[in-house]
């Protein structure tokens, strides 16, 4: 007994050291920085509809730096060109049922109005939704394979109704006409039942069931809760949905049509995120939101056996999808650390194929940086998860500055993918912790329900919070900590720089929401459904809620704002409109702080062109060398820096 406790010993003393020398050589390699035309030399790849014989995938992708459809063997090859834009971005939808016809869509410029497009088998390519101010989006394939299915809100610019569509001549005829504004959320093969949505707030909903044959529209749940409708089965007899009734988080349910009984079919420690069918029923697909990443599970419907999916390693599985035949499966593979790659699996061969290798050959893996999930209390005791991205160069004895992330929102969720923006960001010698502040979404209903008529507030300090906990990391300068953040995030900047301005030291605002009130007022029509909730968790701009809404409005404060700032914003943007980023700049250079503006005539809400992208991120890191990892001056110096500044 003696001998194996040493022998056990002697093990774990080999393997402990074989640890310490790989954390040694991971420490004493000298770690290489990219440019940010490196980074963005990755190729994004999206989508991944089978033909008809299996023989090839209709993909996405941006590898010539504007997004266009593209075919690939579905063995791997070469990749074909099906659309050569230069301008507009055109996605992948779905290959047609029967023939090579393409089906693909594209807004203009980030406007988010879509149209439908077919790329017919001599090439040409037709706007089969040709409405101008019109946004169409594809909802599916008929069960006989004659007909698409689509939603259009050209009849009333607020409600998407629904459409069905001959893919002989494209003539459309309505299905279901949308009054209510209620959200189509999913119909039955048959097209008897139709699932529909009603937003109550921004986290609850109510579900109804429409039966098209008696005109009957029944509520499937029973109290206040988040539903959400996923699937019917194949024989058209139960509706699937998730539902968080009684819960923190959401669990997947059926509901039989013909009798109303309720059962509940999966439920895990964390949110399920999605569950769907394949076209004939056989496998039943579950994505789980576990943490931040994506967890999947395949099961075989008949037999309720998990499907044995391949294994990668530190990569995760993020998104799978099924030949109509079922003999096929798609899927990609990524991380934090590395791009989504796409594969495919042949179900019947075991064969596995690598399609893609989207990560650009100048990067070294090794000098990419894996997410850490970390966990730190905020002001109140509450816990607040985050992303944590450590520079490989960083150490005690080479501390480095750090940014704290805001993600998108209200309610949104920084998840472990790969963002070429944060590798940029890191590999340059930044830190960056993306926080989930209260209010994100993922972590149970209470916590994301934290944050309502409490922004700027409770979740603001939830992210000075998180610059503390960086502060005390022995690899990072307390000294130098900045904020970042898009859409919601970008207010979550202002509302830093302008409510908590001497917590950071500098502020990078992408697109960011600075004045509420016209924002609110601004909401496009197709949004009307969701309105309401958004007013509800907000404020009403209409009512005595407005006092609230311009407390909380940067735009309104800038006074306060004493740190360097870069705001960037898309022209195009339907959300948060130009106008917000020019007020907001204009209303800090009054103060003599340094303010860089970065504008793009041809992008919206987010930033989708390479050549944009470089411009932005390389403005990005340019700004923080200058104003944050720089050794910061004097007041006085600094005021001199900003008169210089402003006569550029």
């Amino acid at each position: 007994m003696k001998s194996k406790i040493l022998t056990l010993i002697i093990l774990l003393f080999v393997f402990s050291c074989k640890e310490d020398k790989k954390d040694k050589d991971v420490a004493e390699r000298e770690v290489q920085l990219y440019t940010i035309e490196q980074f963005m030399d990755n190729e994004a790849v999206g989508g991944g509809s089978f033909s008809s014989d299996n023989s090839k995938l209709l993909v996405s992708s941006n590898r010539t730096g504007i997004y266009n459809a593209y075919t690939v063997p579905a063995t791997g090859g070469e990749m074909t060109p099906i659309t050569q834009s230069d301008s507009t971005s055109y996605f992948a939808n779905s290959y047609f049922p029967e023939d090579d016809r393409m089906l693909l869509s594209a807004d203009g410029n980030g406007d988010e109005i879509d149209h439908l497009y077919v790329r017919e088998l001599d090439g040409s390519i037709k706007d089969v939704t040709p409405f101008e101010g019109v946004k169409s989006s594809f909802y599916g394939w008929s069960k006989d394979d004659k007909h698409l299915y689509y939603g259009s809100n050209k009849r009333d610019p607020r409600f998407f109704d629904v459409y069905k569509m001959s893919i002989d001549d494209y003539s459309s005829e309505i299905l279901y006409q949308n009054n209510d504004g209620m959200n189509f959320s999913g119909m039955s093969e048959d097209e008897t039942y139709f699932a529909l949505s009603k937003t109550v707030n921004t986290n609850d909903s109510d579900l109804f069931i429409y039966d098209a044959n008696t005109k009957e529209t029944i509520k499937v749940n029973d109290n206040l809760s988040a539903n959400s409708a996923q699937d019917f089965s194949k024989d058209n007899s139960k509706f699937y949905y998730t539902t968080d009734d009684g819960s923190e988080f959401s669990y997947l349910m059926s509901y039989d049509l013909a009798t109303k009984e309720k059962k509940k079919v999966v439920e895990k420690s964390w949110d399920i995120l999605g569950s769907g069918f394949t076209s004939e029923g056989t496998y039943m697909v579950v994505y789980v939101n576990d943490d931040g990443k994506n967890v999947i599970e395949v099961t075989n419907t008949a037999t309720s056996q998990l499907l044995d999916l391949p294994d990668f390693g530190d990569k995760s599985i993020t998104s799978v999808s099924f030949s109509d035949d079922e003999k096929w499966m798609r899927m990609y593979v990524g991380g934090s650390n590395a791009p989504s790659d796409l594969y495919t699996y042949n179900l019947e061969t075991k064969a596995q194929h690598r399609i893609t290798n989207v990560l650009n050959d100048d990067i070294n893996p090794k000098d990419l940086v894996t997410a850490k999930v970390i966990r730190y209390k905020s002001f109140d005791g509450v816990e607040i998860p985050a992303i944590y991205y450590l520079p490989h160069q960083a150490s005690e004895d080479n501390k480095v500055p750090a940014m704290v992330w805001v993600h998108g929102g209200p309610g949104g969720q920084t998840r472990q993918n790969f963002s070429s923006l944060m590798q940029y960001m890191v590999n340059q010698g930044y830190a960056v912790l993306a926080v989930n502040n209260r209010g994100s979404s993922g972590y149970g209903k209470t916590f994301f329900q934290m944050d309502d008529r409490n922004h700027g507030e409770g979740d603001l300090q939830d992210c000075v919070e998180g610059k503390n906990w960086l502060a005390t990391q022995p690899e990072i300068d307390g000294n130098k900590i900045g904020i970042i953040g898009g859409s919601y995030g970008g207010y979550m900047t202002m509302a830093a720089l302008t409510y908590t301005p001497e917590e950071f030291d500098v502020g990078v605002n992408l697109f960011g929401v600075t004045n509420w009130m016209r924002t609110m007022k601004s909401i496009p029509p197709y949004w009307e459904s969701f309105r309401e909730a958004l007013y509800k968790e907000l404020g009403d701009p209409y009512s005595a809620d407005s006092v609230r809404l311009k407390r909380i409005s940067p735009l309104f404060h800038t006074d306060k704002v004493t740190k360097p700032l870069i705001v960037l914003q898309g022209a195009q943007d339907p959300r948060v409109l130009q106008v917000e980023s020019d007020e907001i700049v204009a209303g800090v250079r009054k103060n003599g702080v340094p303010v860089e503006y970065v504008l793009f005539e041809d992008e919206g809400h987010g930033f989708i062109k390479k050549e944009n992208q470089i411009e932005a991120y390389s403005s990005i890191v340019k700004f923080l060398d200058k104003y944050l990892k720089e050794d910061k001056p004097l007041d006085g110096e600094i005021e001199s820096q900003e008169i210089e500044s402003e006569s550029e």
